[in-house]
């Protein structure tokens, strides 16, 4: 939908200017008048073999370095300072640096490094790293360190860094202390190139790069690019801007290395539909169901899978953070199934005799625990094992887009036969005619409940959906935000590129990750609790330079715990709802966000209308929330919603 009329025009200019470095060339010996040489320069030597590393990151595709300062990694700083491609964006907090890059990961598709000195420093990497390895999302972690020598011995700000992300990293790496001939800094060229490439895939992730360095850290003198090595060739250009000829066509005769930074255009799709060998296009007899969870789609698929669900004839459940919900595509999704699987009966008649399925596990804990049993077919193209419940039997190892194609291209003109379903007159009826039935009416019903309901999320959701203008983007909080998006969404014509770390679903990081996702992408609002904020108050540091306002719902503490086994446990308010009384506007003002308090919906409109940075506090009644809740689900588990879809 479009934007209220009305409201204040939108500042859509590109959000890093302010994080990031707005740096001139910089000459890190223009104070110190010393004899050039660089033999036995063990600073200058570290500076270049830093270079090597950033040059080969950057051919990767690599072009922005988030960094917490920190005096062992100086070499790396002042290397990233002569490299013209890259987009520098200082953080003190290293948490809060490694969601921020996250979150620009997540934004562009491209890998971002995130850099650290020695000691616990990048161990507070660790929920990010976490989150980026479930999720996907491709870091380059730079641990500086102190010579390998000092480890295990009581040195100062020294621990073993080696391994210290475990498995939750694709590869990790530690060259050992720098050297300063034209083999090595081949090696750590190439080392930087390969760990930008694993970690955009085909699984992509997190990789991890520990970087030794002996002082002094800084060169004694001039620093000139080794004679073998001519990494420093072009002069840096301002702040996030690419040399001139960057990205332009390498000719008829391309230099050796040019072809690596040709990448793919956004949305292609590499290889052609016809190779894809028969048998991986057939699907099991009987009636199917498409669910789509979480995932990190190419731009095409959305309207490739609901395409390719149309030609099938096959219903399509889109979680909220699918990206089909949203979008042109959305009218072949069905988006009430949570509530619509507590109709018992509909839950036993609409039950599929086997499920396509794409992306990680649905939000909705109700789908999840309906379908465990059924015969899955997983679409991967790393070949992961998204499969929690263990009813997979057949892993497709290939692009899902592609997929999706092949599989409308060999679809027969008619809806296949799904086997005997019949309506009550004994006339046959139509699988995906049932379930589209019964989400047109769970959708009337949430409708009609909202019409009449004291005020709660479903209003506020509803709201913003409205308000969002098409192309933007939005960050939804775990816990409760995430599964009110999912209750009360519905679908929308206009595009929203929706974003939530669903990786292992941790409420920390979100303010850090909403600036990322505004650095690197479009603008970008957030539905937040008031736990969620305030799990993250150092991003608040990055919260001013924001395009759009973060909202967020105060319902006093924990909610989610009111709908779980939990609710009635002796001393619950202290040890699970764990309500902060914290004033949320004089915690804006020290960090120059501006405050808006909202208890109605005149309210809400006014802010959101108002669409730039500010932190909109939501103030509901949780206990009238709950009730609203529990009316909606019980209005549907009584209601008729399949019994007469053919008559």
């Amino acid at each position: 939908m479009p934007p209220r009329s009305g409201t204040r025009p939108r500042p859509s200019s590109p959000p890093c200017s302010a994080p990031c470095s707005t740096r001139e060339p910089v000459d890190v010996t223009q104070h110190t008048h010393r004899p050039a040489g660089t033999a036995d320069d063990i600073g200058c030597r570290n500076l270049r073999w830093s270079a090597a590393l950033l040059d080969g990151l950057a051919t990767a595709g690599m072009d922005t370095l988030v960094l917490s300062p920190g005096s062992r990694s100086t070499p790396l700083v002042i290397a990233a300072q002569r490299q013209p491609q890259l987009r520098l964006v200082p953080i003190v907090d290293e948490r809060s640096a490694a969601f921020f890059a996250l979150g620009v990961a997540r934004a562009t598709g491209r890998p971002v490094a995130v850099l650290a000195t020695s000691g616990s420093a990048p161990s507070h990497w660790y929920p990010a790293v976490i989150e980026a390895h479930e999720a996907g999302i491709p870091l380059v972690l730079l641990s500086a360190d102190r010579p390998p020598l000092l480890r295990h011995w009581g040195a100062n700000q020294t621990i073993d860094q080696t391994r210290l992300f475990g498995a939750f990293v694709r590869e990790c790496h530690d060259p050992g202390l720098p050297l300063d001939d034209a083999d090595a800094h081949k090696a750590l060229r190439a080392l930087g190139l390969r760990a930008g490439s694993i970690s955009l895939g085909p699984h992509p992730g997190p990789v991890h790069v520990n970087l030794p360095f002996d002082e002094p850290l800084v060169p004694r003198g001039d620093c000139p690019p080794s004679p073998s090595y001519a990494a420093w060739t072009t002069a840096p250009g301002p702040a996030g801007t690419l040399p001139q000829n960057a990205g332009a066509d390498p000719g008829p005769n391309p230099g050796p290395d040019t072809w690596l930074r040709k990448r793919p255009e956004p949305g292609s799709v590499p290889g052609s539909v016809s190779a894809l060998e028969p048998a991986l296009l057939r699907l099991p007899p009987g009636r199917g169901l498409i669910v789509c969870g979480p995932g990190r789609f190419d731009a095409d698929f959305p309207d490739a899978l609901a395409r390719c669900a149309a030609r099938l004839g096959l219903p399509l459940l889109a979680d909220p953070l699918s990206g089909l919900r949203f979008g042109p595509q959305a009218t072949e999704v069905i988006s009430h199934y949570d509530a619509l699987l507590r109709n018992d009966a509909a839950a036993d008649g609409l039950r599929p005799d086997w499920v396509l399925r794409f992306g990680r596990a649905p939000v909705s804990k109700r789908l999840g625990q309906w379908l465990q049993g059924i015969p899955a077919l997983l679409v991967d193209a790393a070949g992961g094992w998204s499969d929690p419940s263990h009813d997979v039997i057949r892993r497709l190892c290939v692009e899902p887009t592609r997929f999706c194609r092949g599989l409308a291209e060999r679809a027969p003109h008619s809806a296949p036969d799904t086997g005997p379903d019949t309506a009550p007159t004994g006339t046959p009826c139509d699988w995906l005619q049932r379930w589209r039935a019964a989400d047109q009416r769970v959708a009337a019903i949430a409708k009609e409940q909202l019409a009449h309901a004291p005020w709660c999320e479903g209003h506020i959701i509803r709201a913003l959906l409205a308000q969002i203008p098409a192309g933007e983007a939005l960050l939804c909080a775990n816990s409760m935000p995430i599964r009110q998006i999912d209750c009360w969404s519905g679908i929308r014509a206009d595009a929203l590129h929706l974003h939530g770390n669903r990786g292992v679903s941790g409420i920390d990081g979100q303010l850090s990750t909403l600036a990322g996702l505004d650095c690197g992408g479009p603008p970008t609002w957030a539905l937040l609790g008031d736990l969620s904020l305030l799990h993250d108050l150092s991003g608040l540091l990055q919260a001013s330079r924001l395009r759009r306002p973060i909202l967020v719902i105060n319902n006093g503490g924990g909610r989610i715990f009111d709908y779980l086994p939990q609710h009635g446990l002796p001393d619950f308010e202290r040890l699970w709802r764990t309500p902060m009384e914290v004033d949320l506007k004089a915690l804006c003002a020290p960090f120059g966000l501006r405050h808006r308090l909202v208890q109605n919906a005149d309210q809400l409109d006014q802010a959101l209308g108002d669409a730039t940075a500010a932190l909109v506090e939501i103030r509901i009644d949780a206990d009238l929330s709950r009730h609203v809740h529990q009316t909606y689900w019980g209005r549907v588990a009584s209601a008729a919603l399949t019994q007469d879809v053919c008559r």
